[in-house]
């Protein structure tokens, strides 16, 4: 009896001690996970509001790139109104050019001997130096007139050299931007890969935990099972037993009958049409434009003087030329030009290539033809 007194004793004690030593090892390891889950939080936490303050500083960079862009737009039409004042100062001072010469031609082919005649037809001294004084000043008028042409277009050019300066600032702003941009984005992409690296562990570790409160609940049960056991054991002492990621092509090529001959019959088609209504044009489009492979030869639509030959923003490689009596043509986004500025050009005459410069969405040719500084269809001249 004493015997299975003390067997019974023995496998309790032996019971408590293990139970007492899964419930510290328990206990132990999920401290640690728990520990392990608010370091990781914390650490979210923080990346998260990193994250937040680089989201802010993006946002404040998206926002000066369309604050910078906005001023972009508006000095492309800034530069746009310059380069017309440009052309209309320029055809102003060929004009007044080609008055001049008229009146100097006409009195050298006379001589002298109008002058005369008017002198001598004076009917007092008095009207004679009244008529004297109108020919100084009419000399004056058109030599003072020039000049005064002249310093309007060196006034303008000025003008449009300082508005494209300030244009070329605001893209290097704009470019700077873009690159502050591309930075942030990419510390953004990597607070974001370390936040669901944290994200990870954090899942990994409550997978864990969740595992050893499973294990540790388990173990309870086991424990509380062989307490039971131990118990009804020691109570059955009646011996029961427990259980357990570029020159010119060619020469004048002149087509039709009317008064322009057509400024690129190598196009393939007319791509658009004048007046034509577009969504990104407002008050409709001013010219034809001719769909033609890059390099076709342009040609001058009549004869004339080259006003503008060179560089714009908005047409590319273009040239105006000024045909007089107010009648001007332009021809815009060309590969590359075979005129210069002040060349005088027959109709049918050479003077680019098609291309797709400034602003254009393809190889083409944008003919404008403009009266008296209005632009009009150019189909009523072929």
């Amino acid at each position: 009896m004493k015997r299975r007194m003390k067997r019974l004793v023995g496998i309790f004690l032996a019971v408590a001690m293990c139970s007492g030593m899964t419930i510290n090892a328990g206990a132990v390891t999920i401290d640690e996970a728990e520990e392990k889950a608010d370091e990781l939080e914390q650490q979210k936490e923080s990346a998260q509001a990193e994250k937040e303050k680089l989201t802010a500083q993006l946002n404040s960079i998206i926002d000066d790139m369309n604050e910078t862009q906005e001023k972009l737009t508006a000095k492309e039409e800034e530069i746009d109104a310059a380069e017309q004042e440009l052309v209309q100062a320029k055809i102003n001072e060929n004009n007044q050019y080609e008055s001049m010469k008229k009146r100097i031609k006409f009195m050298y082919e006379g001589g002298n001997t109008q002058f005369l005649e008017v002198l001598m037809e004076s009917k007092s001294i008095g009207d004679l130096l009244n008529k004297a004084e109108y020919v100084s000043q009419m000399s004056s008028y058109d030599r003072d007139m020039l000049i005064e042409f002249q310093n309007t277009v060196k006034e303008v050019e000025e003008k449009e050299a300082a508005l494209q300066e300030e244009y070329n600032e605001l893209n290097e702003l704009q470019d700077q931007l873009s690159t502050q941009q591309g930075e942030v984005e990419t510390l953004i992409d990597s607070k974001e890969a370390q936040i669901a690296d944290i994200q990870d562990e954090i899942d990994a570790n409550a997978a864990t935990l969740e595992k050893l409160k499973k294990e540790a609940e388990e173990a309870k049960r086991l424990r509380e099972e062989q307490a039971a056991a131990a118990a009804a054991a020691a109570e059955a002492s009646s011996g029961s037993s427990g259980s357990s990621y570029t020159p010119a092509s060619g020469g004048n090529v002149v087509s039709g009958s009317g008064y322009f001959t057509h400024p690129c019959p190598g196009m393939t088609y007319q791509s658009s049409y004048f007046g034509e209504i577009r969504e990104f044009e407002v008050g409709g489009h001013k010219g034809n434009d001719y769909a033609a492979p890059t390099g076709t030869p342009t040609y001058a639509a009549a004869a004339g003087t080259v006003v503008i030959a060179g560089w714009s923003n908005s047409a590319g490689n273009w040239v105006v030329i000024n045909h007089g009596n107010g009648l001007v043509t332009k021809y815009m986004h060309h590969s590359s030009l075979c005129v210069s500025a002040g060349q005088y050009v027959e109709k049918g005459q050479q003077i680019g290539y098609v291309g797709s410069t400034g602003q254009s969405t393809g190889p083409h040719l944008h003919f404008q033809v403009e009266l008296n500084g209005v632009a009009v269809s150019p189909d009523s001249y072929m």
